[in-house]
This record gives structure tokens, C-alpha cells and sequence, in this order.
């Protein structure tokens, strides 16, 4: 039975063979088809890739607690003259860090927009008042000086770290390191500059973005001494007061089986100690999970519009094979007049669209392996010919790098083997049920 099959399949490469330009032509559509399967994916998955990485910035085992203003406090704070309090106090960061024994550490923040003066250069930046945690917890790297420390937090030293846009902004020719700015009313000493941090991305509406371009970091123990809690701004001709106490707590817990646990006993605690929604809770791993299902979905979404390609190749395949009956049709008449049954000339017209679609596959395969190369060789040359372009395109294209799922090679090969099964049978019968008689008559 084998030996009968491998004799058809023979018969059919040779067939092939006597219209090469034919035969490589309609390769050619599956092969296409099957690259652009392969190719798709793995592009989608490094895209993917990228949107994960960005989430686990954030901390697959944070829950992320923020202080929000209600929204009758930001229509009356002004208009009544009386100050809106509202987020997350002091009193829930300890009961966080007391109470709930996964917690591994809990880091506070507070921030308010203030201006940053040295000498005659001023500049709008972004004051946070946070821990020597803030450090880790948000992926920072050190240019040159030290974070703040311990030390720092217990004397509440008037010292501060810039970011590299505001060092650059306040210290465009001089070395920051040791001088004095001026954050109103009064002065601090720069003991460290922070590198350049990509801003981190909002996702799905439940997370906003952050940027870090104009953050000045001091002590939150200073910032509480030097600035309060009660916080007095002017706009729109009025002054609004506002009394927050801490903007956000960043909970890392012991293992992330107990991340959406804490989660909840955090819900429960807010909810027993606030009497309105000022507060939102973020879980990291849950975005995880919802980039995983995209991803799912997105992969999903571009096997079909790839397999429309196949489908195109595969009609292409089955108007040549039609093409190939008519014009084999005295062969088939000898054959049938010869003993062959019907079932042989099926087999054997399946055998030459096999061949043809396994072997459009196979090149297809290869050819789907070079998605990586064909990516860098790309960004590469048009970051050496056109450095302009290239310094517009986002900077995740830029560093975008294709993931060849192992899933999308097996898939593609096998739709391109069933497309050549599919549209191979019709011509095959076409061939099969031909009256030997007027075959042989045929011209």
C-alpha cells in the first residue's frame, strides 16, 4: 500500500515537472499565503511581547491603590469656599502594612506641581515626595549621584534628585551634583540625577499613563514638613483647596498567587474607612490576563486574514489542475482503457496537488523562518539611509522584534496540505468520471 502510494506520488512530481513555470507559479501563491501566516503572528506576538513587558514595569505583584477626587468635591471645592478631602490617609497605609501579612512592602507617594528655579532658568515640574522603595519599585537608574535613602527620610534633609529633563532644563552647561535649587519657598541640594525613563503606558482605561520627564524627587518625610497636606492652587480666577495626605501606595506582595487576595482585603479596608469612592485599586496581573486574551484574539484575527491567501492560492491551484484535466484528457482515457480505476486517477491527480501545495508549504516555512532578519535588516537600513524617518517612527517599532510562534509554523503548513486537498478533489473527480471512450476520441 505504501510502495502504490509512493509510485503516485512519483507519477504526479513528474507530471509537475513537464510545466515547471506553471507549477512554480502556483507555489508561489502558497507559499506567499503560508509566509504571510507565519509572518503575521510572529510580528502580533512581538507586539504583544512589547505590551506585557510594559505591564510587568508596573509590577506583576503590585496592587496599585490611587487617590481620585469625587466628583461633587471638584464642582463645590472652589464654588463653596471650603477644602476638598478626599484619597487614601496615612491611616490606611499603616493598616495596609499592619494587617495584612503578604504584604511584602508597601511604598507611599505624594506629588504636586511646583516650579524649579536655579539662578535665573526656571521650569514646571512634577514634585513627588516618596521612599528610597519609589527607587525599584518604578525601574528608575541612576545617571550619576545617589536615590534618596533611609538616612534621608529620618533627618528630612532639604536635598532632591532630578530627573534628566529638568537637570537638563536648570543645569544646561553646569554639573548639577552639589548646587541648590530653588523649589518655593525654599532651597534643596541635588544629590542625584536620574537617566532618561520611558513613560509608562495607560492601559485598558483602568491605569493611567505616567510620564517621568519633569519629576522631582525629595523625602516624603520633607515634602510633609516643608509643604503639609493642605495644598491651595489658583485657577479659572478662584483658588481651589484641596487636603490629601497621600496620592498613591504602591503594594508589592510575597508571591503573586496572593496579589488579587490582597487585593480584595484592600477593597474591604477602603470601603470599611472611607464613606466615598476617592480611592482606585489596580491590579497589575489582571492587565496581564487581558493582554493575553487580546493576544489570543489579534493572533486569531490575523490567521484568518493570512489564510484568505492560501484561499486565493488554493483557487489558483485548482483552476491549473482544471486546466491540466483538459489538457491530459487522452492520457486519462489510456489510462481508464489501460485498467486504471477511478479511484487511481483521483489518487494520482491528489498526488500532484499535494506535491504542490507541500512543496509551496515547505518553501513557505522557510521563507517564514526570515521574518526576524527581513525585520532588523529593515529598521537597520532605514535607520543608516533615512535617520530622519527613522527618528519619527515610535520608538516601539523601533525596537520591535519578531517571536516566531512554534503554533503559526504547524498551522500554516497544515492549511496549506488541506487547501491542496480541498480545491485538488474537484479537478481529481472531474478527471475521474471522464467516459474513457470520448477521452480517447479527444484531441
Amino acid at each position: 500500500m505504501i510502495s502504490r502510494w509512493l509510485r503516485t506520488f512519483q507519477l504526479g512530481f513528474k507530471s509537475l515537472l513537464m510545466h515547471k513555470l506553471r507549477s512554480t507559479l502556483a507555489m508561489i501563491g502558497i507559499l506567499i499565503g503560508v509566509t504571510a501566516v507565519i509572518w503575521l503572528v510572529a510580528l502580533g506576538e512581538g507586539v504583544s511581547e512589547q505590551a506585557q513587558r510594559q505591564i510587568q514595569q508596573l509590577g506583576a505583584r503590585n496592587v496599585i491603590i490611587k487617590s481620585t477626587k469625587p466628583a461633587r468635591d471638584a464642582n463645590s471645592s472652589s464654588a463653596g469656599g471650603r477644602v476638598a478631602v478626599y484619597g487614601i490617609t496615612r491611616d490606611d497605609y499603616d493598616r495596609i502594612v499592619t494587617t495584612i501579612p503578604s504584604v511584602e512592602r508597601a511604598v507611599p507617594m505624594r506629588e504636586i506641581l511646583r516650579e524649579a528655579a536655579y539662578r535665573h532658568r526656571i521650569t514646571d515640574c512634577q514634585l513627588v515626595g516618596c521612599t528610597a522603595d519609589y527607587y525599584q519599585i518604578n525601574h528608575l537608574t541612576m545617571d550619576r549621584g545617589r536615590f534618596i535613602t533611609d538616612s534621608d527620610l529620618e533627618s528630612r534633609d532639604n536635598i532632591c534628585v532630578l530627573s534628566a529633563a529638568v537637570a537638563k532644563e536648570l543645569f544646561p552647561f553646569e554639573e548639577p551634583l552639589g548646587k541648590s535649587i530653588q523649589l518655593i519657598p525654599e532651597f534643596y541640594t541635588v544629590v542625584g540625577i536620574v537617566e532618561d525613563r520611558a513613560p509608562s503606558a495607560a492601559i485598558g482605561g483602568s491605569l493611567a499613563g505616567r510620564s517621568y520627564d519633569q519629576d522631582v524627587y525629595i523625602p516624603i518625610s520633607t515634602f510633609r514638613s516643608r509643604f503639609g497636606d493642605h495644598i491651595v492652587t489658583s485657577g479659572s480666577g478662584a483658588l481651589d483647596a484641596e487636603l490629601v495626605e497621600l496620592n498613591q501606595v504602591t503594594v508589592t506582595v510575597d508571591t503573586i498567587e496572593h496579589v488579587e487576595a490582597v487585593a480584595d482585603i484592600i477593597a474591604v479596608l477602603f470601603e470599611k474607612f472611607h464613606d466615598k469612592e476617592d480611592y482606585t485599586i489596580t491590579v497589575p496581573k489582571e492587565l496581564i490576563r487581558q493582554a493575553e486574551r487580546l493576544r489570543s484574539l489579534f493572533n486569531v484575527l490575523l490567521v484568518l486574514i493570512a489564510g484568505i491567501s492560501l484561499m486565493v492560492g488554493g483557487i489558483g491551484i485548482m483552476n491549473i489542475m482544471l486546466a491540466t484535466v483538459t489538457e491530459r484528457t487522452r492520457e486519462i482515457g489510456v489510462r481508464r482503457a489501460l485498467g486504471a480505476r477511478r479511484k487511481d486517477i483521483i489518487a494520482h491527480f491528489l498526488a500532484e496537488t499535494i506535491v504542490l501545495t507541500g512543496t509551496g508549504g515547505f518553501l513557505g516555512v522557510g521563507v517564514g523562518f526570515l521574518c526576524r532578519p527581513a525585520v532588523k535588516l529593515t529598521q537597520g537600513r532605514l535607520q543608516e539611509w533615512w535617520p530622519e524617518t527613522w527618528n519619527s517612527i515610535p520608538p516601539e517599532i523601533q525596537s520591535l522584534e519578531p517571536i516566531i510562534a512554534p503554533w503559526s509554523v504547524g498551522v500554516a503548513f497544515g492549511i496549506s496540505v488541506v487547501v491542496g486537498l480541498i480545491f485538488g478533489l474537484y479537478p481529481a473527480r472531474q478527471a475521474a468520471m471522464m467516459d474513457p471512450i470520448e477521452a480517447l476520441r479527444h484531441e
